[in-house]
């Protein structure tokens, strides 16, 4: 099975997004799929790379979602579920994001899971890169299918870029990915650093790539320069200051962007630029992962890495 130039996003529970709006006085209702895999699905089809989502659809959410994320351009293999996906309704008529309705996704029967993992495996291994994404609410998998997935594909060579916290995390690090992104919350909230500070976010990095057998880690800090551990190396990472919209979705841009770039060759260096440049940018549109490729590729030139000397990082 020779692997296709794209990148495979496992997705086990995407979601519905209503967003109410207003133009002119009048309201407006927008639907779109969500959550964070098909957000980095997207981020990835805008970048010019071919994406495949997988996931478990079902529900009237689920009918939605079948027609939804084809129309983005993405590529979608299901597993059918009798369990419905979830979604949520947000008001967004005064420049706020103030939740209306929240609704969960179900978990998933022993059988749906089964199917879900031999899709996403065939699917991940003719890929050339796989990202592993966390449902959009709850926890529809058990954290255990994260760590064979990430085993049995870099087994056969794949390249794994993970974007997970918690026992998730945990489990997908077991599986030896290549590149790792968490936010420098998610490294406090899963005990990995004691403080905000460089020195404790860099000590956790180091001990998430000793796990991992030397990956590299990236670790996004909201407003605040982002720090990379790459091939040993360590960096800051300065995106340009733009004026921020909407913050949310910033993350999943950097993870799609350093996917599509390694998908595409690029150097480790060249990817986290470009991934900078997808974050910062998604923050100045209202759409989550979105923007466009020749765009996202202007900004990255004016994105910087800063080796870091030894007293900064501790």
């Amino acid at each position: 099975m020779r692997p296709q130039r794209r990148v495979m996003v496992f997705a086990p529970s995407p979601q519905l997004t209503v967003t109410i709006e207003e133009l002119d006085g009048i309201p407006e209702l927008h639907l779109h799929a969500g959550g964070q895999g098909v957000w980095q699905a997207r981020m990835v089809v805008s970048l010019g790379v071919p994406a495949v989502l997988c996931a478990a659809l079902g529900g009237e959410t689920g009918d939605l979602l079948k027609h939804l994320i084809p129309n983005e351009g993405i590529e979608l293999v299901t597993q059918e579920a009798h369990s419905r996906n979830g979604g949520y309704v947000h008001d967004r008529r005064d420049d706020r994001r103030d939740p209306v309705v929240e609704a969960p996704g179900e978990p998933l029967s022993r059988h749906e899971l089964d199917g879900l993992y031999e899709k996403a495996l065939v699917e991940g291994l003719r890929s050339t890169t796989v990202t592993l994404s966390g449902p959009s609410s709850g926890q529809p998998v058990p954290a255990d299918m994260y760590r064979r997935l990430a085993t049995d594909l870099r087994a056969n060579g794949c390249l794994l870029v993970v974007d997970l916290s918690g026992e998730l995390l945990s489990a997908a690090v077991e599986g030896k990915p290549q590149f790792i992104k968490v936010s420098h919350e998610e490294l406090l909230e899963d005990g990995l650093a004691e403080s905000e500070e460089p020195a404790a976010l860099v000590a956790g990095m180091r001990e998430l790539s000793r796990r991992a057998d030397d990956a590299s880690v990236v670790v996004s800090r909201a407003a605040d320069p982002a720090l990379a551990l790459l091939e040993g190396e360590l960096f800051e990472v300065e995106a340009p200051p733009l004026h921020p919209m909407d913050s949310r979705g910033a993350g999943d841009s950097m993870t799609a962007a350093v996917a599509a770039a390694l998908t595409e060759g690029a150097s480790q260096l060249d990817a986290v630029r470009l991934g900078a440049a997808a974050g910062a940018l998604n923050v100045t549109r209202r759409g989550l992962a979105t923007g466009g490729g020749d765009s996202v590729r202007a900004v990255a030139e004016r994105v910087e890495l800063r080796r870091m000397r030894s007293e900064e990082s501790g």
